[in-house]
């Protein structure tokens, strides 16, 4: 008489550590794969999503938020913040069921910043000058050998006034709040994860274990069921030798990933601070 096996059921919970700058650290194209492979696997019935980071670029946070959404409408994801989920950071935290963090966490910086240098004084000092031939007579805009015309001032503010909707209206869904009320908030500031509690930023204060028995019990998980699976990029080889991340480092050393996005300009969800490097990484 054949034996019937009873089938185990899956108790495992994804954990993905987003701990550096987006667009440095963090890859777009790395870790997007690594969200659909949770989406897709049936090993993982829900993933908790573990934050430190001061945000990073636009465009990065954009995308790993959407692929983060596409997770989350096939099993339950909880953001946990651990001492750091500014800008670009908690606008990933915002495509989470739940966001948990300890009482003195420091979440927010809601807001956007565009950032180049202006070299026009350094050059001249040096006595290097630039020709510039152009097609539009903005296509210069931006040039980090002069300074901007308060023509182009216009113009950049309305592109940043539109990506600081955006990212209103993502905190709005994700937080399930009023947009004036978001606008409130979205000074660019930081707030202990107690007062983000408060304003409705943060739904627990809760540490790491905690927010994993979370993350289980929204997958329907029975309690101390679940099984932690971390789920890490591959390490390159330099990373293999050293033992050490590609892009640490601190001071302006963590500047050079970034030195050629700095040089043209770019917008990031980024708390300022930690362009020289702060330890947040």
């Amino acid at each position: 008489m054949p034996r019937l096996f009873r089938l185990k059921r899956n108790n495992g919970v994804a954990v993905i550590e987003v701990h550096g700058a987006i667009g440095t650290r963090i890859r777009e194209s790395t870790y997007s794969r690594l969200f659909a492979e949770v989406a897709s696997n049936n090993r993982y019935r829900a993933l908790l999503l573990d934050i430190q980071s001061p945000g990073g670029s636009a465009a990065g946070s954009e995308l790993l938020y959407q692929s983060l959404l596409r997770v989350r409408a096939k099993k339950p994801v909880v953001a946990y913040i651990r001492s750091l989920g500014a800008s670009g950071g908690y606008y990933l935290a915002c495509a989470a069921n739940q966001v948990t963090a300890l009482p003195t966490t420091l979440v927010g910086s809601i807001g956007v910043i565009y950032l180049r240098p202006i070299l026009e004084q350094l050059l001249g000092r040096a006595g290097i000058e630039f020709s510039v031939v152009k097609g539009g007579r903005l296509k210069d805009m931006g040039g980090f050998w002069r300074g901007p015309t308060d023509e182009e001032s216009e113009k950049l503010q309305a592109l940043i006034s539109e990506v600081y909707d955006n990212f209103v209206s993502v905190v709005a869904t994700g937080r399930s709040m009023e947009e004036e009320r978001v606008r409130e908030l979205a000074t660019g500031e930081l707030f202990t994860a107690r007062q983000a509690k408060e304003m409705g930023l943060v739904d627990e204060l809760l540490d790491f274990e905690q927010s994993l028995e979370w993350a289980a019990q929204l997958a329907g998980i029975e309690k101390n069921k679940a099984r932690p699976r971390w789920l890490r990029p591959r390490r390159t080889m330099s990373e293999r030798l050293t033992g050490r991340p590609a892009t640490s480092g601190s001071g302006l050393a963590l500047m050079g990933p970034e030195l050629n996005r700095l040089m043209s300009g770019g917008l990031y969800y980024l708390e300022p601070s930690s362009i020289l490097g702060n330890g947040y990484d």
